[in-house]
């Protein structure tokens, strides 16, 4: 199935609508992360402030709920990077993924590698441990081996989720790890081709290429598994003629439609999920974005036009922008409006709300 080439306009408003940034959407919190995929969850607060942004009336409570009652769990899964899943894209998104995860420990052979993750079962299953303490108690067992190195070589090749009260609003804790088969009382699915994960990649942001479904799952060589997918797939290609796969029935968002001031986390899921970023990233931005850690990307008119963070002295919360480019400081009152809602959603205990705009 082919069509006609796609633009770097139509290609950012669509993503922005298969990423629930165009309107705020009424959905629960468990139909969000599903149809996101999950959420990149390095930093514990940036899932809860993704939702803000996509979600009609969200409160912190409703995805700390589903953390704590298990709906919903941190663990590694694409790139190996750490995810908030539904649990049930937990048991079938990690054996598609575990490829990737097994073969980052390199250290030891494979007999003694069983060895390892036989023992570190034994550990976290008996009680749930901290990657440091993991490290310490299996150095016991293989003196030989760095600790740091052995808790690293258990998480990569063991389903391990982080419990709360890490992950929860308003707590902090050190990651603290089990196993799914103890957390969630279910064992994961059988192993398989990555066919679904692909077609639900495309269908929240999509149209892509191999290139970029590669970036975002982290998996090499899905070039032969596209080629067999391609009757079942629409293809287009974008302005420089690359192919990009998308889902039948895929609708394309109009390269007219506005798009308001979003705030997005650190590490959000649009700004991670390509090899090309410039359906989101400008390419006279592209190096200051990521580049300064604590800082999180903002859109205007769709794409990362600036960054923000905020900083909270006593009873004071100052929400700091930093404007990149003439369209984002045109935009001004639009982003101080979208942020004095921020600020009453991250800081709303803080006694005072300040808007500053900075410069570089």
């Amino acid at each position: 199935m082919k069509s006609s080439s796609l633009d770097a306009r139509v290609l950012n408003r669509t993503l922005l609508e298969r990423q629930l940034l165009l309107t705020r959407r009424r959905m629960s919190v468990h139909q969000a992360l599903e149809h996101l995929v999950g959420m990149q969850a390095q930093v514990p607060s940036s899932p809860y402030v993704g939702l803000w942004s996509r979600l009609t009336g969200f409160r912190p409570d409703q995805l700390s709920d589903s953390i704590s009652s298990r709906r919903a769990v941190r663990i590694a899964l694409m790139r190996n990077t750490l995810h908030l899943v539904t649990a049930d894209d937990c048991l079938v998104i990690r054996p598609v993924v575990q490829r990737l995860m097994a073969r980052a420990y390199r250290k030891a052979d494979e007999q003694t590698l069983r060895a390892m993750v036989a023992a570190g079962r034994a550990i976290v299953e008996a009680q749930p441990r901290t990657n440091v303490e993991i490290g310490r108690l299996l150095q016991t067992q293989f003196p030989r081996h760095d600790r740091v190195l052995l808790g690293y070589a258990i998480r990569d090749n063991l389903p391990l989720v982080q419990i709360p009260p890490r992950g929860l609003w308003g707590q902090s804790s050190a990651p603290t790890l089990t196993t799914v088969d103890v957390w969630l009382g279910r064992s994961l699915t059988e192993a398989s081709e990555p066919d679904e994960l692909i077609a639900r990649y495309l269908k929240a942001f999509g149209p892509a290429s191999v290139a970029d479904i590669q970036a975002w799952s982290g998996l090499p060589g899905l070039r032969t598994e596209l080629e067999r997918l391609r009757p079942r797939l629409r293809v287009h290609r974008d302005e420089r003629g690359r192919e990009l796969f998308d889902v039948p029935g895929g609708r394309l968002a109009r390269r007219t439609a506005r798009a308001p001031v979003r705030f997005l986390p650190e590490y959000d899921n649009v700004l991670v999920a390509y090899a090309d970023r410039s359906r989101i990233v400008p390419a006279e931005h592209r190096e200051r974005v990521g580049r300064e850690l604590g800082r999180a990307p903002l859109l205007v008119d769709g794409f990362v036009r600036a960054s923000w963070r905020i900083v909270q002295t006593g009873e004071s919360a100052t929400l700091e922008i930093q404007p990149f480019d003439a369209v984002a400081k045109r935009k001004r009152v639009e982003i101080e409006s979208e942020g004095g809602r921020l600020l009453r959603f991250v800081a709303h205990g803080a006694g005072r709300h300040r808007i500053k705009f900075t410069s570089r």
